[in-house]
């Protein structure tokens, strides 16, 4: 039998012992290994567009509290632009940060998460398409059928992309022929079949090829980018609207592995770090794009809209492009039914109730308005 003074110091020593285990267990968590990501994006360090990628890599790495930290390179740090796609299945990069339109070659259908005017939709209603109306499978089944090991995130609404800078004005569509234009995805082959001669370069390699004259016009992004790349020192006609990128947005790209070996928790920072990117992103679009948009005039820009035969001229094209793809690609019509059938009734609803804010503006900032 064991007598209570016994007893007593065998608790004591439990007691000691769980303290002592408890307090060999902190540091241990707290020198958890950090796993560390290495991602490229697809723009120039000083392009805002990286600025969006460095974001998002903030959220995540706030978030995970040293469990996860995602690194951000400038594009072609690892391998060019056009080659993100395959080096993230690959394993050479953890990530990368991106447009789906950039993969345009691997397969045509990808071109339609961004070009075109996406039956009315704007980019907003394009990401409710693709997170709510059947598009983020629809993405995956491409990306399966390609056999590229990659988890796909897309996020970031983009402003209308303006129809771009030219040496002198187009006021017709017949202005448009025999132009050298850069453009990307399904925009090339609308603007081949409206005249003009389409070369894909990479965002930093248009303003240089402006320059020397190897282009007589490009279209790139948005103010804020476009006057980071030096659009206005070497050309001062912009072309504001178009159906050409009317609804893009950006993309996440994950090797596949290397996302699934993450803990289930650390996955869902990564998750909700991308929806809180998508929406700092638009307002931080709004804020930078208006400011450049005032710097660019300062600068001596002249700023044109794009005539509506042109824009016409642009859905006709559009209609025949996406006709004669989808004969040849089976998951092209595919995806085309999906974004008609949520656009039919998505657009409706937002055509009826949303406002025309473009009256409020012009009431108090418009010709006649009553000075304050």
């Amino acid at each position: 039998m064991t007598d209570k003074k016994t007893a007593t110091s065998r608790r004591g020593m439990l007691k000691g012992a769980a303290v002592a285990a408890g307090a060999m267990s902190v540091p241990m968590i707290a020198t958890a290994q950090t796993t560390t990501l290495r991602f490229q994006s697809t723009w120039p360090s000083k392009d805002i567009f990286h600025e969006y990628a460095q974001d998002f890599a903030k959220k995540v790495n706030d978030m995970a509290g040293g469990r996860l930290k995602i690194e951000v390179l400038p594009s072609g740090a690892v391998v060019p632009a056009f080659q993100l796609l395959e080096a993230v299945a690959k394993g050479t990069l953890d990530g990368g940060h991106g447009v789906v339109a950039y993969h345009y070659g691997k397969n045509s259908a990808l071109a339609l998460w961004g070009s075109g005017p996406a039956y009315g939709m704007d980019p907003n209603m394009v990401l409710a398409w693709h997170n709510y109306g059947g598009g983020k499978a629809l993405l995956e089944e491409i990306y399966t059928s390609l056999n590229l090991d990659v988890t796909s995130y897309l996020y970031g609404p983009m402003p209308t992309q303006p129809l771009g800078w030219f040496k002198k004005p187009v006021a017709k569509v017949a202005d448009m022929k025999g132009l050298k234009f850069r453009t990307v995805g399904l925009a090339v082959d609308v603007f081949t079949k409206m005249g003009t001669a389409v070369n894909p370069l990479p965002g930093g390699e248009i303003v240089p090829a402006l320059d020397r004259g190897l282009i007589d016009a490009a279209e790139f992004n948005n103010a804020t980018s476009d006057r980071l790349l030096g659009f206005p020192d070497v050309v001062k006609n912009c072309m504001l609207q178009s159906f050409h990128q009317s609804g893009e947005q950006f993309e996440i790209l994950f090797n596949k592995t290397k996302l699934n070996a993450l803990p289930a928790e650390v996955k869902a920072i990564v998750d909700y770090a991308v929806q809180a990117a998508s929406a700092d992103m638009s307002w931080k679009a709004i804020q930078r794009n208006s400011q450049d948009y005032i710097e660019l005039k300062k600068a001596g820009v002249k700023f044109y809209k794009t005539p509506d035969p042109i824009l016409r001229a642009q859905l006709t094209a559009w209609d025949e492009t996406i006709a004669e793809k989808a004969k040849t690609n089976p998951i092209f019509q595919k995806v085309l039914d999906s974004q008609k059938a949520f656009a039919q009734r998505a657009g409706q609803w937002q055509n009826d109730y949303m406002v025309d804010f473009k009256m409020a503006y012009n009431h108090y900032f418009g010709k006649g308005a009553k000075k304050s």
